[in-house]
């Protein structure tokens, strides 16, 4: 399973990559949309622009805390959240291309938001664990709520891989 993992970490980054510098436009993020506002009756747009952001956050904040911090603690779950939000990514613009959307290369105000936050903290071990509480408890709820509800059957297993993924994180942080 951890090589599965890596291979479709890997596979992932590579269609991120080219997902990024694609032209086709993502699909637009509503305004109101965000992981923290999960509502059953989510449209897989919104669940794809959703996802796409909370999984190249995962990326950037993990990729800030391997350069700020030194705790072992912060590092594991930023390795884990790294390698976790490019797989996601990579599976979500695999599944994109077959509904024609392509994920996002740029956050969401709000995981903007979060991101500048985080980089100016003074605690920044404290902030990142304590931000990332909360954010994989919001992505493991869109992950989840799509999953079981999602009217796309190509966004399904997706949803289902996001939230055995997050559910993962979820537990490491819990330990």
């Amino acid at each position: 399973m951890g090589q599965r993992l890596r291979i479709a970490g890997v596979a992932g980054l590579a269609l991120v990559v080219g997902a990024c510098a694609s032209k086709a436009p993502a699909p637009a993020a509503s305004a109101t949309i965000t992981t923290t506002n999960v509502s059953p009756a989510l449209t897989s747009a919104a669940y794809f622009a959703a996802a796409s952001s909370a999984a190249l956050f995962a990326v950037k904040s993990a990729e800030l805390a391997m350069e700020r911090s030194r705790d072992p603690e912060v590092l594991a779950l930023a390795k884990m959240r790294k390698s976790h939000g490019e797989g996601i990514a990579g599976q979500l613009s695999f599944a994109g291309r077959r509904l024609d959307m392509l994920p996002s290369a740029s956050l969401t105000p709000d995981h903007q938001a979060k991101l500048d936050r985080l980089s100016l903290s003074g605690d920044f071990d404290r902030a990142y664990l304590r931000m990332q509480e909360a954010e994989v408890e919001q992505t493991l709820r869109l992950h989840r709520t799509f999953a079981t509800s999602g009217g796309s059957a190509t966004l399904r297993p997706v949803a289902e891989l996001g939230a055995d993924l997050t559910a993962r994180e979820d537990a490491a942080l819990g330990d």
